[in-house]
């Protein structure tokens, strides 16, 4: 009985010290022998994030501080996403990262307008945006600097970096469908099941990813939640697929993070992905049709429209107008949700919603940008406002409040259980026009002096989860679908009498929640 307890104390003893080591340290003592190798498994029984932000300006020392930052507790790299915001240095970060990171982890390196993070010296949540020319430019490089990395360890699942290809040789079109069959197969390959748990996706800034978005839509099931950036410039690295990606015979137009779920790994925490979002638009006016439709400048379209039940079309400057005379926002960004049709004899009908910022108009036709608007496509005004993205950041504040008291008491979707589900880690996309500063009297359990104007679209989740790591970038069309924790995108269907499925988003925040539930045998 003495020796045992002896040998439970070593063991107990052995626990703290290794807990304490660095992740390089932690791995080499896992290899030790079995007895290490079990203590270090027992240590890393649950899923974990890492992030650090850091805004040297030095690209070595900012790599550096946040690689130093991730791996100084226990972990093992199952992916890796780092952003940066000085996109002449892609190359030189993404070397950096995936040098140190190791040949086995996959990782996306991206270029954004602004990041955030946890400072990796000050410990304090950071929201950084840089400042946009025309042709979305980086305003001088130099000043530009800043890197916000996440590493995530997932026990049960498997993650993969996959390419949505496009021929050098036919570069008219996207290979969506073997994309899609790319994603099936590796999911298929790791859990037996096509469908993938999750995926994050980074389109490049070069493309129209809205029909590519739709086919996705379609062919994936509705449990496989899709979160990311539409319009990117990245660098990806393959962990363990052996599929080779030669750059010389494709351009890549985007990039899928896949997570699926391991067959040969069961007995380990079952992790969720769930997606809520902050909205920022609001539909108005009548249903209109589009009559004609040409293409401009080869990634705009020019559109006349009439109104149900009027024969005559409408005149498209007059129409502007007197949009902006009826908006309270000063500079209001003015969108036209498109209703679009996709179906087939196999998977039958379905509806989808994309939405095109209207660039302007000349006489009668509307100027908008992107292609794809055909005659006889249905439509609606959107416009951004800034009420409307501060009240629904309150929701999701109220939304991730409801999940972390769910945490606490052992609930799930309002039955009390066995297990006990617990948030590790969020990421978040938010449109770069957005500035949605949440005062104290918005939060009404604000029994703290907490300073809540230092930073805004991270504000829900920090309060809820303070202590949780997180990270996310400000781009130009947030991608979001996924099960809801509060209402999932649906603001602009409320009050129009047009509806349809909406995956890329603008002037919104999408927030994915990355959470366990350890099974009551586990726990």
């Amino acid at each position: 009985m003495v020796g045992g307890s002896a040998a439970l104390g070593n063991e107990d003893l052995l626990q703290h010290i290794l807990s304490r080591l660095p992740a390089l340290s932690f791995a080499s003592a896992a290899c030790v022998n079995k007895s290490w190798n079990k203590v270090c498994n027992q240590i890393l029984s649950k899923p974990k994030l890492a992030s650090a932000l850091s805004l040297s300006p030095s690209l070595h020392v900012a790599v550096s501080e946040v690689l130093d930052k991730v791996l100084s507790e226990p972990i093992r790299p199952h992916f890796a996403i780092a952003s940066v915001g000085m996109q002449s240095k892609l190359a030189a970060t993404h070397q950096l990262i995936t040098a140190r990171l190791g040949s086995r982890t996959p990782v996306i390196t991206n270029a954004v307008t602004g990041i955030i993070g946890l400072d990796a010296h000050l410990d304090e949540i950071c929201e950084v945006k840089w400042t946009l020319l025309e042709d979305n430019l980086l305003n001088d490089f130099d000043h530009c600097y800043g890197i916000v990395l996440i590493v995530g360890y997932v026990p049960g699942l498997k993650v993969e970096t996959i390419p949505l290809l496009r021929s050098k040789e036919e570069p008219e079109f996207s290979m969506v469908d073997q994309f899609l069959m790319d994603i099936r197969h590796y999911s298929a390959s790791i859990s037996g099941c096509s469908s993938p748990n999750g995926i994050i996706l980074f389109g490049d800034q070069n493309i129209d990813i809205k029909p590519i978005l739709a086919e996705m839509d379609y062919g994936l099931p509705e449990e496989t939640v899709i979160v990311g950036d539409a319009t990117s410039c990245f660098l990806f690295k393959t962990g363990e697929n052996s599929q080779n990606y030669n750059g010389a015979l494709y351009f890549f137009d985007a990039v899928a993070l896949v997570f699926s779920r391991d067959s040969d790994n069961s007995n380990v925490p079952e992790i969720q992905f769930d997606v809520t979002m902050s909205t920022g638009v609001l539909p108005f006016g009548p249903e209109l049709k589009a009559v004609s439709v040409k293409e401009h400048n080869a990634d705009c379209s020019l559109l006349t429209a009439r109104m149900e039940g009027y024969d005559g079309l409408l005149h498209g400057e007059e129409i502007l107008e007197d949009i902006k005379e009826h908006i309270d926002d000063k500079y209001p960004y003015l969108y036209i949700g498109v209703i679009h049709q996709r179906g087939s004899l196999q998977f039958g009908s379905r509806s989808y919603m994309s939405l095109y910022e209207v660039l302007g108009a000349e006489d009668q036709f509307f100027i908008v940008n992107g292609v794809g608007i055909k005659p006889g496509d249905s439509f609606i005004f959107y416009h951004s406002d800034s009420d409307t993205a501060s009240s629904s950041s309150i929701d999701v504040l109220d939304g991730l409040r409801l999940l972390n008291a769910s945490s606490c008491c052992g609930t799930i979707g309002g039955n009390v259980t066995n297990a006990n589900k617990e948030v590790f880690g969020g990421l978040i996309f938010s449109c770069f026009s957005r500035s949605v500063p949440l005062s104290e009297d918005d939060d009404d359990d604000d029994d703290d002096e907490d300073d809540n104007d230092v930073y805004f679209e991270s504000y829900p989740f920090c309060r809820n989860f303070p202590e949780t790591p997180l990270a996310g970038i400000f781009c130009y069309g947030e991608i979001g679908r996924g099960r809801g924790l509060t209402r999932l995108i649906n603001q602009e269907e409320e009050d129009c009498s047009i509806s349809g499925r909406c995956l890329l988003h603008h002037y919104s925040t999408v927030y994915l929640v990355m959470s366990y539930t350890i099974p009551p045998l586990l726990h």
